[in-house]
């Protein structure tokens, strides 16, 4: 990728702890049920007629709202996380 001079360009660069990060922040987790609540709100109608409409959609929604004040809260980790 060329970048032309002159320009106030920050490259992205990992943290030097993350692993620790994905392993054990409560935005990851969030995050991930955000994706699993997407798949099964896409794959439930085909199995399960009478579920209410737009459950997981809301429970998603809940999710990621959680994941995003998760995500600028700050998560100490212990000693025996490590």
């Amino acid at each position: 990728m060329c970048i032309a001079k002159g320009t106030n360009v920050k490259l992205l660069k990992l943290l030097p702890d993350w692993k620790a990060i994905l392993k054990h922040a409560w935005s990851v987790r969030f995050m991930v049920l955000a994706g699993l609540l997407s798949g099964i709100e896409a794959v439930l109608p085909y199995f399960a007629a009478d579920m209410p409409r737009g459950l997981f959609a809301l429970l998603t929604i809940l999710v990621i709202v959680g994941a995003m004040v998760a995500r600028l809260l700050i998560q100490r980790m212990d000693d025996d996380d490590l």
